[in-house]
């Protein structure tokens, strides 16, 4: 038996309460009992969700369609955004019952928002012919960014001051190689917390790219990710506190492909490393954390997973499957959605 000093033991014991401190714990046996998947008046696919509370949620998807409940999806209101009923609204970025933002995927490339709860929407942005807006990132409700594959090989990458009313593109932005790209799958390829921004790419290759200051400069780096096909790379990012932060993604043409999926960092983003033990069951196009429970839950069309040690480890608890995942705004619930009209809430 080794014996430690008084001073040792004190320091000891401080050390472990700062790990404790920062390292999400969840309870032993814990894990999610599943889905509860909620009545919608829709069968379009539905990848754009921001849940406000266990009662107020947006989503948005195809032929532009857009829903708000504001009664844990007992009734919903519904419509087509400006008309645009041939166009697929992958992201949307709600702040109450009667303020979103929306960004389309494809042509036209386009960011609209309502403030009367969806009545009416008005165009905020559209970028040229060439633009493929992929998501967005709110880190409050004044300063936002909206991002897209790369155009003349830099990333399209958009700034709001003005919680999205106008939107400027950022003058300087990395050059990204050709074939590379990311993904609308969930529109969470994105993280932007102050002034700082990480977004995560597939493909040829698959990076994190990262500034701290707001987008004037820019680090590449690598990850552990399956990559060298356009099916193939990081599709969700997720934090879990300041340091620590979570990817999944992998091929969506082969969803059942369980090797290099998932990732996570425990120094802001500078470096990334895999799962300890059993990675996600599949390819996973969503990824968010649930503070309440300790868990990471990741989504995708084979089913779901959840980690209780940070993404060191995952299980499968369902087959359901889904595109996007989210946390509500006020911490509470966590909601998903997905193909033909699905929105559900996670069930513990």
């Amino acid at each position: 038996m080794k014996h430690h000093t008084y001073h040792q033991v004190i320091v000891l014991a401080f050390l472990t309460v700062l790990f404790s401190c920062n390292t999400p714990q969840a309870t032993e046996g814990d894990a999610p009992l599943g889905w509860n998947e909620v009545s919608t008046p829709t069968e379009a696919s539905l990848r754009g969700l921001s849940p406000l509370t266990a009662d107020i949620v947006w989503a948005t998807g195809s032929n532009g369609l857009w829903m708000l409940t504001v009664d844990g999806g007992e009734h919903w209101e519904k419509g087509v955004i400006a008309g645009l009923d041939t166009v697929d609204f992958r992201d949307i970025e709600a702040f109450d019952a009667k303020t979103a933002v929306a960004v389309s995927a494809g042509q036209p490339a386009v960011i609209y928002k309502t403030t009367d709860g969806g009545k009416s929407w008005e165009k905020k942005y559209q970028g040229p012919e060439e633009a493929f807006l992929d998501g967005l990132a709110f880190v409050d409700e004044k300063r936002g960014y909206a991002y897209g594959d790369p155009v003349d090989g830099k990333w399209m990458v958009l700034l709001t001051l003005n919680g999205g009313d106008s939107w400027e593109p950022l003058s300087r932005t990395p050059k990204v190689p050709e074939g590379e790209a990311s993904f609308a799958a969930s529109g969470s390829g994105i993280l932007a917390r102050g002034h700082e921004i990480w977004i995560a790419s597939g493909g040829l290759k698959s990076n994190i790219y990262y500034s701290e200051n707001g987008g004037v400069d820019w680090d590449t780096v690598p990850a552990p990710f399956i990559q060298g096909e356009p099916s193939q790379g990081i599709f969700s990012l997720t934090f879990m506190n300041d340091r620590h932060i979570v990817a999944v993604g992998g091929d969506y043409l082969e969803p059942d492909h369980t090797s290099n999926i998932s990732a996570f960092s425990l120094d802001h983003g500078k470096t990334w490393q895999g799962p300890e033990g059993a990675q996600p069951a599949g390819y996973r196009s969503g990824v968010a954390y649930f503070p309440k429970k300790s868990w990471l839950i990741a989504v995708g069309t084979n089913g779901s997973d959840y980690s209780s040690d940070g993404g060191k480890n995952w299980v499968k608890f369902t087959d359901y499957g889904l595109h996007a995942v989210k946390l509500s705004k006020n911490g509470e619930t966590i909601w998903a959605s997905g193909a033909d009209g699905k929105i559900a809430r996670l069930d513990y």
